[in-house]
């Protein structure tokens, strides 16, 4: 398989990952997501959900759907997306918030790695 064939795989998968996750933010998943919310963020929990549920799923079309020459740029902007929610890992991690079924100091640490992972994916499969 063609170097590009694989990038565009990677880019729709991490696209419809990003649109699957925003749904549940604004449906089944919503009370779990207002565990990641830290508590210093200034706006209510359920609307922070609602907003990010709302750009994941902005995000997620976007990787999908974004022409040739916009890639990099929606690349871009995913990761650091990525990088701007990742307070909210941590913040579950540091205040032993259950949720996700990850109810113990080391499953919500093992998740902390993955954010990276996130941020790799949208700018690898877009640049």
């Amino acid at each position: 398989m063609k170097e590009e064939n694989i990038k565009t795989a990677a880019r729709v998968l991490l696209g419809a990952s990003l649109v699957f996750a925003g749904i549940s933010h604004l449906t089944f998943a919503r009370k779990d997501f207002r565990a990641q919310v830290p508590d210093w963020v200034p706006l209510k929990k359920d609307d922070t959900v609602v907003y990010s549920g709302i750009a994941e799923i902005a995000l997620g079309g976007a990787l999908v759907f974004t022409p040739v020459g916009s890639k990099k740029l929606v690349g871009t902007i995913a990761s650091a997306f990525f990088v701007a929610v990742f307070p909210g890992n941590l913040a579950q991690y540091a205040q032993n918030r259950n949720a996700f079924g990850l109810n113990t100091p080391t499953k919500r640490f093992t998740r902390l790695l993955f954010q990276p992972l996130l941020v790799l994916w949208a700018l690898k499969s877009t640049h």
